[in-house]
């Protein structure tokens, strides 16, 4: 296991060694993965959102990647898809998102509806672990990233990643572009 400098003050143990960190989609998906070198630690649920637990934990924001369920419409079908960005940027939701799942407008997944649909807690929903089928949006930053602070499926927990894992994953697609400095 790698010594995880984006960790903070928090201890890292193995992915696969703290399955109650989990959502369950999420233990499924790395029982598939080579998740040698995916870390987890435990946190305190309320300091889930992302500013409070960098804040918390001594992490650093540029190094927490943000994971958002977006949907969009196209002739009464609805369409899915994760987008990962950088928790000091947004993702570009009616611009890159929209073109790519061509639809005409797109907009974050109601919550009730994400975490219904992923299995996932919400400000816990990650990208591993997604339903099969939704294309996993990647900005490239995030694909470039050597450490990275995910969502683990619950509040009580969080992932430590590379960006090429992250890219790795079915159905991921790296793009340049998909996020935007926070203004």
């Amino acid at each position: 296991m790698r010594n995880w400098t984006v960790a903070g003050t928090l201890t890292v143990e193995p992915a696969a060694e703290r399955p109650d960190l989990l959502a369950e989609p999420v233990v499924k998906a790395l029982a598939t993965l080579d998740d040698s070198d995916i870390g987890a630690v435990a946190i305190d649920p309320e300091l889930a959102d992302t500013a409070a637990f960098c804040e918390a934990y001594s992490s650093q924001m540029s190094a927490s990647a943000n994971c958002v369920v977006v949907a969009g419409k196209r002739g009464g079908d609805v369409r899915y898809a994760a987008a990962l960005v950088l928790a000091t940027t947004r993702a570009d939701v009616n611009g890159v998102i929209r073109r790519r799942l061509d639809v005409r407008k797109a907009s974050f997944a109601p919550m009730e509806e994400a975490v219904s649909l992923t299995g996932m807690e919400y400000g816990g929903i990650t990208p591993i672990g997604l339903p099969a089928g939704w294309p996993i949006l990647v900005d490239m930053a995030v694909a470039d990233a050597e450490e990275l602070v995910i969502g683990s499926g619950v509040r009580g927990g969080k992932l430590l990643v590379t960006g090429a894992l992250l890219a790795s994953l079915p159905g991921a697609e790296v793009i340049e572009g998909l996020a935007k400095p926070v203004e």
